[in-house]
């Protein structure tokens, strides 16, 4: 997420002064309905840095598929996780 601008900075801060009571939902009505939620899509949990050794052509076939290497690495060791975990 990008930071706010002061503006915005203000603007949370007066809304996070307010009542829920006192906050002007007009212009967003309830959600009535959750088909199309996605669970999870704003969750970040934590990074560790960490020193890991690994063989280099694993390495290589990582960084051969561009940028974020280290994401994709993560998520092959998530779905490995999950995987293991709904045995």
């Amino acid at each position: 997420m990008s930071k706010l601008t002061r503006k915005q900075g203000r603007e949370v801060r007066a809304l996070s002064r307010m009542r829920d009571s006192e906050i002007d939902l007009e212009d967003a009505p309830e959600l009535t309905h959750w088909d199309r939620a996605m669970v999870g899509k704003f969750y970040r949990p934590i990074k560790k840095p960490l020193t890991i050794r690994i063989d280099a052509d694993v390495l290589a076939w990582l960084k051969s598929q561009g940028k974020g290497y280290q994401t994709r690495l993560n998520n092959l060791l998530r779905a490995a996780m999950e995987k293991q975990a709904h045995r």
